[in-house]
């Protein structure tokens, strides 16, 4: 079974956008857009994802990556 992959730390490093200000902008904590970072999380609601989206001016695909080969 594939995972699905996220790739929040390279979207945010090529807008240049520190934790912090992603956290502020989006009304999430840093413990939380943390964990979403190092992908450490099972479940993202969508109303955050478009926050996320809105923000950083991105598409989920490219914080999300399926990955068919990957392992859990």
């Amino acid at each position: 079974m594939g995972k699905i992959i996220l790739r929040l730390d390279r979207v945010m490093a090529d807008r240049k956008m520190s934790l912090n200000e992603l956290s502020d902008r989006v009304g999430v904590s840093n413990v939380n857009l943390s964990k979403m970072k190092t992908g450490k999380i099972s479940a993202i609601r969508f109303s955050t994802l478009e926050a996320i989206c809105d923000v950083l001016n991105c598409q989920p695909g490219d914080i999300l990556e399926y990955d068919p080969n990957a392992t859990e």
